[in-house]
């Protein structure tokens, strides 16, 4: 916690992790609407970040409204998105080939996908990528295509590397289990795009079109949201509503610039850097 945070005045936008921060499973936390309401009151820009690859923008919006959450789809952002965004970028500006996509994912992804301008495919010796995410109904045959497509070539991209996923029945593989079995089965490392890695959070300051310096990420678990927007230079802040203790995040080598009981402690820390 060595920066002034009087610097916190010129955050211009913040990014939000939802599950711990905004909701817990079907529960929303305390405050949101009252961050939101702040926020827009102060000009800056939202976004809900998270490395749920699982579901597109409006049914994540779908699923916040049910907790009376309103926000639009682009206030949202998946990993699913982010990623296919991400790969778009390197195929219109680095050069990439473009070329059919076989996917492991569901339909955040697949859409996603579609809708940057990617061809999907099922066959193995006709992928140019391999792209994989959570896939609460994979089938074998989808992971054998995926490792075929690996194995003749394609690059190997996930969306996050979460190695659990949090549901009421406790946590269950996540993502990251699934690129373990993947990697395993094609001796190849895959390029993760979602939290803690650069391109979730250079993705999202892109769709604000802010800076790290005007940019604050709040997270509940140091490992996931916070470590990887502190070598960026974004304003971090660790709320306890979720994964991470007050102790953990302290003793952290990087502690976050911010660490708030929920989301109101978290304003009136804002409040109280705009009024000094």
């Amino acid at each position: 916690m060595s920066r002034d945070r009087a610097g916190l005045r010129d955050v211009r936008g913040v990014l939000f992790d939802m599950d711990g921060v905004i909701y817990v499973g079907i529960r929303p936390l305390p405050g949101v609407q009252q961050a939101i309401d702040y926020l827009t009151a102060t000009g800056r820009a939202f976004l809900f970040v998270t490395n749920n690859a699982s579901k597109t923008p409006a049914q994540f919006v779908e699923r916040l409204a049910e907790m009376d959450i309103h926000v639009r789809p682009d206030q949202v952002l998946g990993s699913a998105e982010a990623t296919a965004c991400w790969l778009a970028e390197q195929v219109t500006h680095h050069g990439w080939p473009r070329g059919p996509v076989i996917v492991m994912g569901q339909d955040g992804l697949r859409v996603a996908l579609q809708n940057s301008g990617f061809e999907l495919t099922t066959d193995p010796d006709a992928a140019i990528y391999a792209v994989a995410g959570i896939n609460f109904k994979l089938t074998y045959e989808e992971l054998a295509n995926v490792t075929l497509a690996v194995r003749r070539g394609a690059k190997f991209i996930g969306t996050n590397s979460d190695a659990t996923y949090p549901s009421e029945r406790g946590p269950l593989p996540g993502a990251g289990s699934i690129l373990a079995l993947l990697e395993t089965s094609t001796g190849q490392k895959p390029l993760v795009i979602g939290k803690p890695n650069p391109g979730m959070y250079e993705q999202a300051m892109a769709r604000l079109n802010l800076k790290p310096h005007q940019t604050l990420m709040v997270g509940d678990r140091y490992d996931t949201d916070i470590s990887g927007a502190i070598p960026l230079g974004l304003w971090t802040a660790g709320v306890l509503t979720g994964i991470s203790t007050r102790a953990e995040f302290e003793a952290a080598a990087s502690p976050p610039d911010l660490i708030a009981a929920d989301l109101p402690d978290l304003i009136e820390q804002l409040q109280q850097a705009d009024r000094a």
